[in-house]
């Protein structure tokens, strides 16, 4: 056993019998590389990743190439998702040297950690074009040894490339919504009319883009832009990436037509796709987007939550050793899945496409050939039930029970949002419940927040900026969620202290590690959104909400900066930068403030069914807050553009105000 056995990160834990001398992240392993003259062996990933298992089984619990890699280097173990600075640092360099990047990472460090070289997968002999991995060891040390002087410059020269790119200079113009048009040009050159997306396969949900085009079409009523959004999320949940049994999204599709996924589930992908189809629900009326929303959060709350509140990160996409077992199906299987209720069977077999020959590797992937329709009839729901409780039954895929304060926020506002918009008091209270864990387990008694968290071992890891961004955005949402004062109290000290910790006082903008932080190589900032937002487009998105409902410009200022900041790479790679684009619409405005003062649930209930992403509410518990003054119970306030409207007391005059301040 080597030194992964206590770390918090499943990841980590998954690699403790290897015979590698594995060593976490740490001084402890630089110490010895510059004790010992070696480089160390970086290898990065996380538990849901297929490629990563391929890897490790093919070479890490090897003993022939653990003996050259314990002998030429120190190897350091890193999951992603707990470091996503070390990750990020390394990444960028991964693919300034081979142009791509991906997990799992390799990559050989100086002692002083450097790079100077890395890829991604190698396999442990040489095929398809990739040199075996004990070939690239050994031609890393012969390399190291021979050319060392020629090694040092290089690493040298890429480690400042990697410092520079945090320097990016913002303008002095506030861009407003002819930036968001641009983005939007850029999306339609890219979508799939057929199939919904953009781009070609493989395809990614790209939820942050689809919400841009929903804000847009807000603006500016533009009903193509609707009809995009609606092509992907008929096709995304009539496709195999969606669980048709178990709810929840895989995360990404193999194919152009969401068939054929990549079976890991992600708790961020369920936070954003869950709110996707939230907003779609709640801009057309369709029940089918409320059902993908209540079986996507009750996958959420059934499977991936701990008995205190808080997310899990990930389902595994092998299970048994095989990518999907766990998901696919033969007739004969639903058959007996079904006992003696052969219509609730029949019926599913039709319903789902199911065929003798299969439609994945002999088995079938569940999907709905009829794309959209997916309100199911009763005998089809009969077998629902029955097909999921035996699946309930197979070997599960494996579960990384690490809890990320990052993905808790986004899920957490999500949450919070679809409460409120349509009155599910059980997801209230499941919200509610999620936010008093983040802040008994994540927060240290010093109120600094952490990364991660496991039971058993508490939280670790300094949090980023990019917990803090979603953390205040999902503090913001409870307390419209909720009505309670105090999650706009921990909101403000949220944001209070990602601008202390985080905020760059030369350039602007959100480093991704807090001044209190390790120094690696390269202190970075997270610009661009990926899988989950960006930590300076959340960021941005979060204080300008935040400063909407405080009335504190600190917050609104530094909204404003950041999107300054990046204002001429959006206007250049728009789609790089879609969630900032939400800040930039927030921030154009016109903003509308709601106010409802008094009990009066029906009025709140009004104001939280509507689609309004330009839109704060205030209500229940008072707060610090101009939005609150001179405010009378029993009435409820709208104001847009520094002037409000004559106070209301019925559900008709509110909706009148609202619509016509849309």
């Amino acid at each position: 056993m080597n030194r992964l056995a206590d770390q918090t990160s499943p990841y980590l834990r998954q690699h403790r019998d290897n015979p590698v001398d594995w060593y976490p992240w740490g001084e402890e392993a630089f110490e010895r590389a510059r004790r010992e003259d070696r480089p160390v062996l970086l290898s990065v990933g996380y538990s849901a990743c297929h490629w990563c298992h391929v890897m490790a089984h093919e070479s890490f619990e090897d003993d022939e190439t653990a003996a050259v890699m314990n002998e030429l280097f120190v190897n350091v173990k890193v999951d992603r998702e707990e470091r996503p600075d070390v990750d990020a640092v390394y990444m960028d360099a991964v693919q300034a040297m081979s142009g791509h990047g991906g997990w799992p990472m390799t990559v050989f460090l100086t002692p002083e950690g450097q790079p100077f070289f890395g890829g991604t997968y190698f396999p442990k002999r040489s095929r398809g074009g990739l040199p075996g991995f004990v070939e690239l060891c050994r031609a890393v040390d012969g390399t190291w040894r021979a050319r060392r002087a020629e090694v040092l410059e290089q690493a040298a020269r890429l480690a400042e490339s990697l410092r520079q790119s945090a320097l990016v200079a913002g303008g002095d113009e506030q861009p407003g919504e002819e930036l968001l048009g641009e983005a939007v040009a850029a999306l339609r050159a890219q979508f799939d009319p057929d199939w919904g997306g953009f781009g070609r396969a493989p395809k990614f949900p790209q939820t942050m883009s689809h919400e841009l085009l929903l804000r847009v079409h807000h603006r500016s009523g533009e009903g193509e832009l609707l009809d995009m959004v609606t092509t992907s999320a008929d096709a995304m949940a009539s496709g195999g990436m969606y669980d048709h049994l178990g709810g929840g999204f895989a995360r990404y599709s193999v194919d152009a037509f969401w068939m054929v996924p990549h079976f890991e589930k992600m708790l961020y992908d369920q936070a954003l796709l869950a709110r996707l189809y939230a907003h779609a629900w709640m801009v057309t009326g369709e029940a089918r987007y409320r059902q993908v929303l209540a079986e996507t959060i009750g996958y959420v709350l059934r499977d991936l939550t701990a008995p205190g509140g808080g997310c899990y990160s990930a389902e595994d996409a092998d299970s048994e050793g095989e990518e999907g077992r766990f998901y696919v199906w033969r007739p004969e299987e639903i058959r007996a899945a079904c006992g003696g209720d052969a219509e609730a069977a029949e019926a599913a077999i039709e319903w789902y496409g199911v065929r003798e020959a299969g439609n994945f590797e002999g088995s079938n992937i569940l999907h709905r050939p009829v794309r959209g329709d997916l309100v199911r009839p009763e005998p089809v729901e009969r077998a629902r039930a029955l097909l999921l409780a035996a699946r309930e039954q197979r070997v599960r895929p494996g579960l990384d029970d690490k809890v990320l304060t990052e993905w808790n926020g986004l899920f957490l506002a999500t949450l919070a949002e679809a409460a409120g918009a349509t009155g599910h008091e059980g997801w209230r209270a499941a919200a509610l419940r999620l936010g008093e864990f983040l802040l008994a387990n994540l927060r240290r008694d010093d109120g600094r927040w952490l990364r991660s968290w496991q039971a058993g071992t508490g939280g670790r890891h300094l949090a980023y900026a990019a917990d803090h961004a979603a953390l205040v955005d999902a503090f913001t949402r409870l307390a419209e969620c909720s009505g309670q004062a105090r999650w706009i109290a921990e909101a403000r000290a949220c944001a209070d202290a990602l601008l202390e910790l985080f905020w760059d006082d030369e350039h602007g903008g959100l480093f991704t590690t807090g001044h209190d932080a390790e120094v690696l190589v390269a202190r970075q900032k997270d610009l661009l959104d990926n899988a989950t937002p960006s930590a300076n487009g959340a960021g941005a998105q979060a204080l300008a909400r935040l400063g909407a409902l405080t009335g504190d410009a600190r917050y609104t200022e530094a909204a404003e900066a950041i999107v300054r900041l990046l204002a001429e790479p959006a206007a250049h790679h728009p789609t790089a930068f879609t969630h900032l684009l939400g800040a930039v619409d927030l921030l154009a405005g016109p903003l509308t403030e709601v106010v409802v003062a008094g009990a009066l649930p029906e009025l709140v209930a009004a104001v939280q069914r509507r689609f309004e992403p330009r839109r704060v509410l205030a209500w229940g518990e008072r707060y610090p807050s101009p939005l609150w003054e001179a405010r009378t119970d029993g009435r409820a306030y709208v104001c847009q553009g520094f002037a409000c409207q004559e106070p209301v007391t019925t559900v008709e005059a509110l909706e009148a105000q609202l619509d016509a301040s849309t």
